[in-house]
């Protein structure tokens, strides 16, 4: 893939692609990370199903989220939204997701998401940004390369058994994540 994208905010249209983008860069990302039955179960067709059906109901309703996608030649590639923090106390905007197709990791893709994501956040009056992010997650690195700090910790027990442990990563400024116009 090159440049150029196009970050625009997503409709219900989008879905599908959305959906599709969701389920490959989990699987992209996390095997190895996860127990693979657990995996299996959060990537294949029922849940990318599931993903699409979220989706579509989700940016039809209006929630007041804000969706971002990226695009090239017409096609999603990536992802992100965001909006009041659910269980961050003291940041008042959480980073909901952002994935990206391998295609597009490393481009720059990303970064202009997450870019449009805190100005609108800024522009809705929120001040502060925070997300838990698997702890052998790639993408941890990259948020500490944003500017976020790691604040805490915590470990989720599977229903299979198995276990995940975050990281709660930090910006108490969010205009630290913007660039551009």
């Amino acid at each position: 893939m090159t440049l150029p994208f196009l970050v625009r905010p997503a409709v219900p249209a989008d879905a599908p692609g959305i959906a599709h983008v969701h389920v490959t860069s989990w699987r992209e990302t996390y095997t190895g990370l996860m127990p693979e039955d657990f995996l299996t179960r959060a990537t294949g067709e029922v849940a990318r199903e599931r993903r699409e059906g979220f989706w579509t109901r989700h940016l039809a309703a209006g929630t007041g989220e804000v969706v971002l996608v990226a695009e090239r030649e017409g096609e999603v590639v990536a992802f992100t939204s965001g909006g009041p923090a659910r269980e961050h106390p003291g940041f008042d905007a959480e980073l909901y997701t952002l994935y990206a197709l391998k295609l597009a990791q490393g481009r720059g893709v990303g970064r202009a998401l997450v870019s449009a994501l805190a100005r609108e956040l800024r522009e809705r009056g929120f001040r502060s940004l925070a997300l838990w992010v698997l702890d052998q997650n790639p993408t941890r690195a990259y948020y500490a390369h944003l500017g976020g700090r790691e604040a805490g910790e915590r470990t989720e027990t599977l229903p299979s058994g198995g276990e995940l442990r975050e990281v709660w990563m930090v910006w108490d400024d969010l205009a630290r994540l913007t660039m551009g116009p």
